[in-house]
């Protein structure tokens, strides 16, 4: 292709770009204006309403970033059609498309062809942007055979692209073995072991993108759900739906979901572990069965001049039929109540000929004698007061007398209301609840950093995505809370999804290959079985330095990692943290923190997972190694979070994992 040519071939894409910006606005306007005149075309005030809130929502995805490129790609194919692919659907006032939406089915070829199957792709060809402007493109001749892969210069640099603020999506990298996990089908359950790196948090946002573009009406009804370890984490990944257009999707962290009591205190470690430990669930389940009574006397009801009578034997097997359902507790009750007024009812039409009505039902129901026979067989309880009740006197039936007093209320609160609940009771009181009622179910669930997640709080996803399919994400060699998962079936089964494919993503193209080579030195000594991370970057920078005074040594590294471009986290143990932040300000740098978008971050090593800056400077490992259990796991998630460059300071000697060459 000559050079007229290339000049001449950029400037039509140009102009399409362009010209499918212009149809996007169009687009916009149009929904503004259905938007504006929705109240007049509904029919009532409800259907104002919803039509109302659906507009807006369309008008909110149609919102266009001229610093994010409309289309990434176009195939061309051998019968002569042409489409480009983008982040969004866009037509022309005609209707026909100018952009296809990456999840269509056409675009998956953009992902999944190549040389050896070309799936009818004569050329595809990838744009380079700067900003929203269009700079370049290069094709790829698969119906002759030509693919350049990791050789593509403008695929490289968009993996490698420095970065600053919230994660960005990958709609225009994503890779084969990635878009496959991608476009799983929903009611396919997916556990992606993924080493640091490898873009499995990508994966699982983009899946949910995906399927909401899928199921869009059934996934709207039943909702997803983002469950993200931290809300530093949250906010990382607040912008990647969004800007794909999805903005229905809501996002918490376990202590989100499970915040029906405040939490005002803290566990001893060893209470904690006995309360996150999956026989809790039947500990609660076995102390609200035992509130249920066997009847021992026969039900009197007064009736005006009737006195309805139900014998022992009757009620018996009432309340022996219900307990064999196994309904939830607080539907069991009523199935007990509904039952009784039942045998009430047939005693009155025997007796007066005629069904009585719906009204008198609802009296017998709220009888005294009725209500005093529920009340003794099969009270009502709330979830906080089975709770209570358990840790003011743990049964001996599953757990061991050390466990006992490791939970009990060493001085048992007066009353429910004024009990200081831990995280952990939390997730028991949630629990609790799911005995007693049934909890609404999201019709998909992505959980990321899943190896940290207790057996009781897979329990409350499970709870969550009971009639719907989950994207487990996580690393094991990155667990770092005392129970994290050292095998993935385990905690699939306490998410009830047993059987759910075990995927492994072990290639990176965030990480380099330096910075994975230091951090693989760790695996040995984690504990799990996992494949070591191999990376295709060969860009990255590493420096290891002993240094006698580590604030100025930070400083300084702040201020070298500053003449690059992307972003820079400064990640130390949490002790640390103030002292160094304190230090960068008296040395007039700016740094925020893990919730700020500033462009050097101090962030403590606890809050680390999940998060990945251009530039990392590690400070002291072996305080970060020192600071818990499992600090040398916490050295590997805090080593893996460089996308570019790592330094290395400290002043006491490295852990020795890491303190010696592999051979």
């Amino acid at each position: 292709m000559t050079l007229h040519t290339l000049e001449a071939e950029l400037a039509d894409e140009r102009a399409h770009l362009a010209a499918s910006r212009a149809a996007l606005r169009r687009m916009r306007e149009r929904a503004e204006a259905l938007f504006v005149t929705g109240e007049d075309v509904a029919g009532d005030a409800y259907s104002a309403e919803t039509l109302g809130r659906t507009l807006s929502r369309r008008v909110a995805e149609l919102a266009d970033n001229p610093n994010t490129p409309l289309f990434f790609g176009r195939l061309n194919f051998e019968n002569d059609e042409r489409y480009h692919v983008g982040r969004r659907h866009v037509t022309d006032d005609a209707g026909e498309p100018m952009v296809l939406d990456w999840r269509a089915p056409i675009s998956r070829s953009f992902y999944r062809a190549s040389a050896s199957d070309p799936q009818g792709v004569a050329v595809r060809r990838r744009f380079g942007f700067s900003g929203g402007e269009l700079t370049s493109f290069e094709d790829e001749y698969l119906g002759r055979g030509e693919e350049l892969g990791t050789a593509s210069r403008i695929l490289t640099a968009e993996i490698e692209r420095p970065r600053v603020g919230p994660m960005r999506d990958i709609v225009a990298t994503i890779q084969p073995e990635q878009d496959e996990l991608v476009r799983a089908e929903l009611d396919e359950s997916i556990c992606i072991q993924g080493a640091p790196g490898t873009g499995k948090t990508a994966v699982g946002l983009h899946r949910a993108a995906y399927l909401l573009y899928l199921h869009r009406e059934r996934l709207k009804r039943a909702g997803v759900l983002i469950v993200g370890p931290n809300r530093a984490f949250l906010h990382y990944i607040a912008a990647v739906l969004p800007a794909l257009g999805e903005l229905d999707v809501q996002q918490a962290t376990v202590d989100d979901l499970v915040a029906r009591v405040p939490v005002r205190a803290t566990d001893e470690p060893a209470a904690a572990a006995v309360k996150q430990d999956a026989r809790m669930a039947a500990v609660l389940a076995n102390a609200l069965r035992a509130r249920v009574r066997t009847p021992t006397e026969p039900l009197m009801v007064p009736d005006g001049s009737y006195r309805w009578r139900i014998s022992t034997e009757a009620l018996r097997r009432i309340v022996d039929e219900v307990r064999r359902e196994a309904p939830p507790y607080a539907i069991g009750r009523e199935r007990v109540r509904a039952r009784v007024v039942a045998m009430l009812v047939r005693q009155a039409e025997y007796t007066s000929g005629e069904s009585p009505s719906e009204a008198w039902q609802r009296r017998m129901g709220k009888a005294k004698p009725v209500v005093e026979f529920l009340d003794a067989v099969w009270p009502a309880v709330t979830a906080e007061q089975l709770v209570f009740d358990v840790l003011c006197d743990p049964p001996d039936d599953l757990l061991t007398h050390a466990e006992r007093d490791a939970i009990r209320w060493a001085k048992p609160p007066r009353t429910v209301k004024s009990a200081k609940w831990t995280a952990a009771d939390a997730a028991l009181v949630d629990e609790a609840a799911g005995l007693i009622d049934r909890v609404p179910s999201f019709g998909h669930v992505v959980i990321d950093e899943a190896q940290d997640l207790s057996p009781m709080q897979c329990r409350v996803i499970a709870r969550r995505s009971e009639h719907g399919s989950v994207t487990l994400l996580g690393d094991l060699a990155q667990g770092t809370a005392p129970w994290a998962a050292r095998d993935w079936r385990d905690t699939l089964a306490h998410l009830g999804k047993p059987d759910a494919r075990v995927v492994p993503l072990r290639t990176g193209f965030r990480v380099p290959e330096v910075v994975l080579d230091l951090a693989n030195r760790l695996l040995p000594a984690l504990g799990v079985d996992v494949p070591e991370a191999v990376s295709l970057r060969r860009d990255g920078a590493l420096r290891v330095r002993q240094v006698t005074d580590l604030e100025s040594a930070t400083v300084t590294a702040v201020r070298e990692a500053s003449e690059f471009d992307g972003s820079v986290g400064v990640i130390a143990a949490d002790v640390a943290v103030p002292v160094l932040a304190k230090a960068l300000a008296a040395a007039g740098v700016t740094a925020g923190g893990p919730d700020d978008d500033e462009r050097v971050t101090v962030m403590p090593a606890s809050l680390a997972k999940g998060l990945e800056y251009d530039h990392v400077i590690v400070v002291e490992p072996a305080d970060i190694v020192a600071a818990e259990p499992r600090g040398l796991h916490r050295l590997y998630v805090v080593l893996t979070r460089a996308v570019s460059r790592l330094d290395v300071l400290h002043h006491a000697p490295l852990p020795e994992p890491i303190a010696t060459q592999r051979q």
